[in-house]
């Protein structure tokens, strides 16, 4: 399945900090009726990114009832994404 998402770069301040993109509830839908085919624990699900040409492998993590999408740091860099930044993702989930 693959889907488009876009938003803004969220950052977690958890005990490792990271940058996200919420899942939009339209695609969180969508998602969560694959989820148990496709995850491979704690209701993560690997998947393969887009931003902006670059390819990157990540996993979706459940959040709220949602899902975040973790940007890499040498993604973010390479295009000089930073927190508040609009971003589009396209997603290939299984």
């Amino acid at each position: 399945m693959d889907v488009t998402i876009e938003g803004d770069v969220l950052e977690w301040r958890g005990p490792a900090p990271h940058h996200f993109v919420r899942v939009p509830e339209a695609e969180a839908e969508a998602i969560r009726e694959l989820a148990a085919h496709v995850s491979y624990g704690w209701g993560v699900i690997p998947v393969r990114g887009w931003l902006l040409g670059t390819e990157f492998t990540t996993s979706l993590f459940p959040r709220e009832g949602g899902y975040l999408v973790p940007l890499k740091a040498a993604v973010r860099a390479e295009h000089g994404i930073g927190i508040g930044d609009h971003v589009v993702v396209r997603l290939r989930i299984g």
